[in-house]
Order: structure tokens, then C-alpha cells, then sequence
């Protein structure tokens, strides 16, 4: 069975003649452990399929499943367990709260799990520790580089260790030394079992991946 599977699936805004296709009829399958890049050009649709695989954004119709589960038929407060439990989000912009230290942002997944503060602490420390950021715990996001933020965002990713992560252009603000050590994180992580469906537009990049889909105007293509 595989790990997900989408069907079909459609994301429309507007309704009726005006009603625009960001993502159509959309059929994929993903096994647990693979690494998978999304190309295309801007507006292809690329970043609005990962918001459905990350339950962010509602599809218009289809079915997306994960282990097994109907994804978009869970309760809100289900889906939201889901969200925490089994998925990271990495963005492109980063996405850090400027007033929090490094520790206090990587902590930010971890507000609803009911361990003392401490363990939260250690948690996020483990995950900065990874990303080699373990010295700078107690600084401000504009206190370091933007490969560093980056860093920053991955580590509060996987700080409750998901098994699937969801990265939108992570290098896209990044000079290529920072987005290849970036990149050779995420195989890294996929290497030890995180599937990793990563938006991307670098050809360059995209071979970190095992398998790259491609997009154009809302449909996979081959």
C-alpha cells in the first residue's frame, strides 16, 4: 500500500466560468522513505499541491490519503493531531518569529505536548544540535545568516520527528554553497527513513531527490 496516494485531486478558486484550476485532477502515489521533487515553472501549481499533501488547504475535490487514511475526511481537531504528529513544514521564507530565540522557535511545534517544559527544551536543543546550531540557541533569527534561519526552520521540523516532511523552495533564498549543505541535510534525514516531498524549481537540486514530479498550468505531466 502506499504511503500516500492522491486521487484526483483538484483545487479550483472561483466558481463557475471564472473558476480557475491551481492544481487538476492530480493522481500520484508515494512510498514510505522516498525522496520526491515537485518541478515547474511559477504558478504551476507546485506550492498549492504541497499545501494539500500538508492539510493546509482543502482540495476542491479528490481523494488524498496517508498510511492508509482519508486525510480530508478526518474532524478539524483530528487533522490537526495529524498535522502535529506526523508531518514537519520547511518554507521558503523561513517562517521564524523574530521576538523568540532560536530555541523558542524550534519549541513552537511542540506547545500542545503535554511534557514538562524541560523535555520541550531538550527537544529543541537535540534539533538544533543536528543542524549544527547548538551554540546559538539563545539568539534572535536576525542575529544570524540566512542559511543559518534555514537551519533554524528545518530544526523545528523535525523537532517531534515526523515521519513525512514538506519542504517549499528551502534553498530558494539561499547562495548555492548554503542550498547544497541544505540539501545534503534533507538526504541525509530521507536517509534515515523521513519521506520528503520538496517544491523546487533547480534542476540542480532536484537530483537530490529520488524521483521528481513535474507540473505545468495545475497538471502532473511527464
Amino acid at each position: 500500500m502506499s504511503y500516500i496516494k492522491a486521487e484526483n485531486l483538484t483545487k479550483e478558486y472561483g466558481t463557475g466560468e471564472l473558476a480557475v484550476a491551481a492544481v487538476s485532477n492530480a493522481n500520484f502515489e508515494i512510498q514510505a522513505g522516498e525522496f520526491v521533487a515537485v518541478m515547474g515553472e511559477s504558478g504551476s501549481g507546485k506550492s498549492t499541491l504541497l499545501s494539500i499533501l500538508g492539510t493546509l488547504n482543502s482540495p476542491t475535490s479528490g481523494l488524498l490519503t496517508v498510511n492508509g487514511r482519508d486525510v480530508y475526511n478526518l474532524g478539524q481537531d483530528e487533522r490537526a493531531d495529524f498535522r502535529r504528529q506526523s508531518l514537519g513544514f520547511v518554507f521558503q521564507n523561513f517562517n521564524l518569529l523574530s521576538y523568540l530565540t532560536l530555541m523558542e522557535n524550534v519549541m513552537l511545534p511542540l506547545a500542545t505536548l503535554k511534557v514538562k517544559k524541560r523535555e520541550k527544551q531538550m527537544m529543541a536543543y537535540n534539533a538544533l544540535e543536528r543542524v549544527g546550531l547548538a551554540a546559538k540557541v539563545k539568539r534572535l533569527p536576525g542575529q544570524i545568516s540566512g542559511g543559518e534561519q534555514e537551519r533554524v526552520a528545518i530544526a523545528r521540523a523535525i523537532v517531534n520527528k515526523p515521519p513525512i516532511l514538506l519542504a517549499d523552495e528551502p534553498t530558494g533564498n539561499l547562495d548555492t554553497r548554503t542550498g547544497r549543505l541544505i540539501m545534503e541535510f534533507l538526504r541525509s534525514l530521507n536517509k534515515e527513513g523521513t519521506t520528503i516531498v520538496m517544491v523546487t524549481h533547480s534542476a540542480e537540486y532536484s537530483h537530490f531527490a529520488g524521483r521528481i514530479l513535474h507540473m505545468s498550468d495545475g497538471m502532473l505531466v511527464q
